[in-house]
């Protein structure tokens, strides 16, 4: 199947989610379609690019197909996974890259958002980073995407509670950029995308390359990646982390023991 649909209006294309039945998670099948899109749209001639859902979703991305993470014992996103490939492609896109988001963004839903330039939401829009709700650790990546968004208090409650945040707390907290009526929420995001494209793409190209490398510019010593690593170890080996995913499976709530 197709996960996405193309729509290309002058020098503005629109990447449509198209997998409702499944909230448009992300299986490996869909990210590496989604990354192979995005190359193409980086050789085209477009000047801005809108990634949205089809009108009426409730789910604008449900995040990583939980089924097709790795057993227990094995990094569940390690930096070669395919969602960690993707989100690279995103941001080496050269153009504007706008959310447009209808509904909620789950997981990394919100690691693919957070990796656009321009997020626009409406009422409906909220945010959750649910991985702790299945005993899941984040990659450092991951982490210092969400930091890249809000400030460290916010990112450390988004991940402790995995309690979404509403569509005006999102804007009021800077992660949307707007907040508009589901009615509106299309033409609103066309008039911002023209008004984009009318402006020097050169110009905008290496500012929006400067941004990112400022941003990317946030290091981390060898010894605190070794220690972040033998930590994400040690979670994505415990027996919290196999009651999670089993958990899940047979949906249900988990019972953590912290071990």
């Amino acid at each position: 199947m197709r996960y996405f649909n193309i729509d290309q209006r002058e020098f503005i294309t629109f990447l449509i989610f198209n997998n409702d039945e499944s909230r448009n998670s992300l299986s490996i099948e869909m990210l590496r379609e989604f990354s192979k899109i995005l190359n193409d749209i980086n050789e085209s001639d477009a000047k801005v690019l809108i990634i949205k859902g089809n009108k009426n979703s409730k789910v604008w991305c449900a995040g990583f197909n939980i089924q097709e993470l790795s057993k227990p014992g094995i990094d569940p996103v390690p930096n070669n996974h395919p969602i960690e490939v993707l989100l690279r492609n995103l941001q080496k896109v050269k153009i504007p890259v706008i959310a447009m988001m209808e509904g909620s963004v789950w997981g990394g839903g919100c690691d693919i958002a957070f990796a656009c330039d321009i997020l626009i939401g409406t009422h409906q829009t909220t945010f959750a980073i649910t991985p702790a709700k299945i005993g899941v650790t984040y990659n450092t990546q991951g982490i210092m995407r969400v930091l890249n968004n809000v400030q460290p208090n916010i990112a450390k409650e988004l991940f402790f509670s995995a309690k979404p945040i509403a569509a005006m707390r999102a804007y009021q907290l800077g992660i949307l950029n707007h907040l508009v009526e589901v009615d509106e929420l299309e033409q609103f995001t066309i008039e911002l995308a023209q008004q984009i494209a009318s402006n020097s793409p050169l110009a905008i190209s290496v500012i929006k390359r400067q941004i990112n490398m400022f941003l990317a510019n946030k290091k981390l010593n060898t010894n605190n990646i070794k220690e972040i690593n033998q930590l994400r170890e040690t979670a994505y080996n415990s027996k919290d982390y196999m009651e999670g995913m089993a958990a899940f499976k047979e949906k249900r709530k988990p019972k953590f023991n912290n071990e």
